[in-house]
This record gives structure tokens, C-alpha cells and sequence, in this order.
């Protein structure tokens, strides 16, 4: 294991500048690493990241969340983080799901509000309709696999990454799909680090059906990346329109998939705060 990795997690976990509790859950699939921060009788709030860019992308976000939520940022099972897979296997959604509920059980949560972004959108989206009295209110960030697919220019240009991740390739994927927007030099690093990070396989995302979309019962909103790659933000717009019509939709024009939740701090925390309150 790379020691430069947990060093850039370190460091970037020091920029939430608050209080921060580390937990550690154990569980049959192995141990759940959770930061943790905000009043501890404050409703809760579940962050869930995009696939390899660990909880501590939340670093702008998570401190303004937890003035009025006790806030927990999870490292997804599989992917780069503190979280390890030491146990049973998670090899479809259904495992993804019940691994959430137990996570949510140690913590005694009864019911949170989820936000996730990109991967960690789609396990957000399906653990509610898969768990609809566990989930309150859903927060979906550029969400990818939930309403429309990939794009196929996206995933060509991902494929190299895929095939052989490193540093260089994690870094020129990252910004071509950035497109010039400033983001922060330390999560930067961390994510090209994470990109030659051990692990499992991730579980392949399962787009829900249009009728399963409809029984969501969790208040949505959708924050849709105006200049994102990874799908048509304007397909993304009108097909959340349609498949949940009482969905709050937020267009940030300037974002992209993935310069999101680390940067647009501002007009971002402002649409969760409003959703959330």
C-alpha cells in the first residue's frame, strides 16, 4: 500500500478545519471507515463519493453541512479509502444496499438524508427505492447511472484508465473532463493517487427502470453540471423532469462531473442547504 496516499488523505481531511470524529465499522463485509463532524443530535446526513475519490472530496462542502447536520462521510466498500473489504464479497447492488443498513444500523440511524455524487449517486438513488423508510430526503450530484447513460465519448476517453490506471492518466482524464475550472491541487493528488489503489472490482451500476423511478418516495433534488462530459446535461435535465416531476432540479452552469463537490462550493451548499432545511 502506498503510503503517499493516506498522507494526501490525511492531508486533505486537515482542510475540513473542524472537529472530526473517525469510525470505524465492522460488519460481515469488512470495516466501514467514516469522518464524521456536526452537533450529534443534528439530523442526520450520509455523503457518498464518486467511485475512487474517497469522503475526503467533501473537504468544501461537509464543514458547511455540518453547521446544521451531523454529517457522515463514508469510504465506499471497494473503492480507494480507509474502508476494507475484508469479508463477504459485494458483488451486486443488493450487497450494496445491505451493507448501507448495516452501516446505518451501527451508527442508529433509524432514517437520513443521502447526497451523492456521480457512483456514490447511484448507490444514493438505489439504496431509497431499495430502502424507502431509511431515506428522507435524497440529494443526487450529476448523477450518472440513475436517469440516462454515460456518454459514449466519455467512456472512450475513460478507457485507457480503466484498462491500466496511473497517476499521468488519472491527471489527463481529469482535466480534460475539468476543462480549465479550478480545483483544488490537493484533491488532484489524491485522486491520482487513488487511482493505482488496490482493490476490488466495483460493483457494476444497474440503471433503475423508468416505473422503478417513479415509486421514489424520498424528496429529490438534482444538481445538474452544466459543462459536464460524462453524459448530455440537458437530456439529464429533461428526463429528471420527466421520470420524477417533483424532483428540484439545480443547474450549475460552470461545473463539470467532476469538479464537482470539490469546487462551485458556493452555489452548491446554498441548493443542498435549501433542500435539506
Amino acid at each position: 500500500m502506498d503510503p503517499a496516499f493516506f498522507t494526501a488523505y490525511d492531508a486533505l481531511l486537515r482542510r475540513w478545519e473542524l472537529p472530526l470524529d473517525q469510525v470505524e465499522l465492522t460488519s460481515e463485509f469488512g470495516t466501514t471507515h467514516v469522518n464524521a463532524c456536526g452537533p450529534t443530535d443534528a439530523p442526520p446526513l450520509v455523503l457518498l463519493a464518486g467511485h475512487g475519490a474517497t469522503s475526503a472530496v467533501w473537504f468544501s462542502v461537509a464543514p458547511q453541512l455540518a453547521a446544521n447536520h451531523r454529517v457522515y462521510a463514508v469510504d465506499l466498500m471497494g473503492a480507494a479509502g480507509r474502508s476494507v473489504t475484508n469479508g463477504i464479497p459485494l458483488t451486486k447492488p443488493a450487497d450494496l444496499h445491505r451493507w448501507l443498513t448495516g452501516v446505518l444500523d451501527v451508527l442508529q440511524l433509524e432514517q437520513a438524508d443521502f447526497c451523492g455524487h456521480s457512483y456514490g449517486s447511484w448507490l444514493s438513488l438505489t439504496y431509497a427505492l431499495a430502502a424507502p423508510d431509511r431515506v428522507k430526503r435524497l440529494a443526487l450530484l450529476d448523477p450518472t447511472d440513475c436517469f440516462i447513460g454515460l456518454s459514449i465519448w466519455y467512456v472512450a476517453r475513460a478507457i485507457p484508465l480503466l484498462l491500466r490506471p496511473t497517476r499521468a492518466r488519472s491527471r489527463s482524464f481529469l482535466r480534460w473532463e475539468t476543462q480549465g475550472v479550478p480545483v483544488e491541487p490537493a484533491w488532484l493528488d489524491l485522486t491520482d493517487l487513488a487511482s493505482e489503489f488496490p482493490g476490488a472490482r466495483p460493483v457494476r451500476p444497474r440503471r433503475p427502470s423508468p416505473e422503478h423511478l417513479r415509486e421514489l418516495q424520498a424528496d429529490l433534488l438534482v444538481v445538474v453540471a452544466g459543462r459536464s462530459k460524462s453524459h448530455n446535461p440537458n437530456h439529464l435535465t429533461a428526463t429528471v423532469q420527466t421520470l420524477a416531476p417533483r424532483a428540484t432540479v439545480v443547474r450549475i452552469d460552470q461545473a463539470t462531473h467532476h469538479s464537482l463537490p470539490a469546487a462551485h462550493t458556493e452555489e452548491l451548499t446554498a441548493a443542498l442547504e435549501k433542500h435539506l432545511a
